[in-house]
């Protein structure tokens, strides 16, 4: 696979960024809360996640190992740019600049459609080769891929997998959870529900629900439920939780899920196997040589725009 298309000269690997110690913490939480009137306690709670773990985020080496993999097999340049941290993409595009790169396709770590998981990576290209100046290559966006094949085979071998160590269990698929406004205008329920249907039944689950985790804004604003906490709560069941809304186990994973949720579920007396994400599996890796073989559809014009403030009343 990966011999280099004719029309690409790199792939760019563009995905949230995370801190590497915990000097980076707080400003790498200033990053992606600016201008969103997260209060100063919520972005400290979150710290606190982050400094559980020493102050480092998983998602970094993540990336390194996918870069990794996909250089065993894909016979063109790859690049890595964060929208929150170091490697920032402005910085890899000025890399990208003068090593003569021309034109790339971006693989954002994101595989459905929102505000967040789709526009917001367009927006940030454009930014970034804004600030890169004069030069900067061309970026072409992969869209969401939450229907491939191959991302579907490899959630649903690791659900198969943790049913092994589970067998019967109920499946709780889980994804990050978003305003309500911006899911109603993305195609991101959907698009889970869909995904979600398609592993329960190649997988043979019987009983399955998606949920939700991470939510991080202010509490007047409606966000997408039920909180996965909640509904271990409300249902308390021996559960297989999958995060099929994350391509990695990254921060929201090993500590919301794997910290918190299993906190309850040990809280409840009840029996936990998180599935793994897709992460380095080998479908995924051919389905990113598949997508860059090509070229993609563009996402309209239209698609998954910023949600909505709601009016203040005076």
């Amino acid at each position: 696979m990966g011999e280099m298309p004719p029309f690409f000269d790199a792939l760019l690997i563009i995905s949230f960024g995370g801190p590497e110690q915990r000097e980076d913490v707080i400003p790498f939480l200033e990053n992606v809360l600016r201008g969103r009137g997260v209060p100063r306690e919520r972005l400290l709670e979150v710290a606190s996640h982050y400094y559980h773990f020493e102050g480092r985020s998983p998602l970094n080496d993540q990336n390194r190992a996918l870069i990794a993999a996909l250089g065993e097999g894909i016979k063109i340049p790859i690049y890595w740019g964060n929208r929150n941290w170091h490697p920032l993409l402005a910085d890899t595009l000025r890399q990208m600049r003068d090593d003569g790169i021309k034109r790339a396709i971006a693989f954002p770590t994101s595989a459905f459609g929102s505000y967040s998981g789709c526009r917001q990576y367009l927006e940030n290209i454009q930014r970034a080769r804004a600030e890169a100046g004069d030069g900067a290559p061309e970026i072409v966006k992969i869209p969401p891929f939450s229907r491939h094949p191959l991302f579907l085979e490899a959630m649903t071998d690791r659900v198969r997998a943790a049913l092994d160590a589970l067998p019967g269990a109920r499946v709780v698929f889980t994804a990050h959870s978003v305003p309500v406004s911006m899911a109603q205008a993305s195609p991101y329920v959907e698009q889970l529900e869909a995904a979600s249907r398609s592993v329960a039944a190649a997988a043979g689950v019987r009983e399955w629900t998606l949920a939700y985790q991470s939510r991080s804004g202010p509490p007047t604003q409606p966000w997408l439920g039920p909180d996965i906490c909640e509904y271990l709560r409300e249902s308390p069941d021996d559960s297989i939780i999958a995060p099929i809304g994350f391509l990695s186990d990254h921060m929201e994973v090993i500590y919301d899920l794997d910290t918190e949720a299993r906190a309850v579920c040990e809280e409840l007396d009840i029996r936990m196997v998180r599935a793994g994400t897709v992460g380095t599996h080998p479908a995924i890796i051919r389905m990113i040589a598949e997508l860059i073989e090509r070229e993609p559809e563009a996402c309209a014009a239209t698609c998954c725009p910023a949600p909505q403030r709601p009016a203040i009343k005076r």
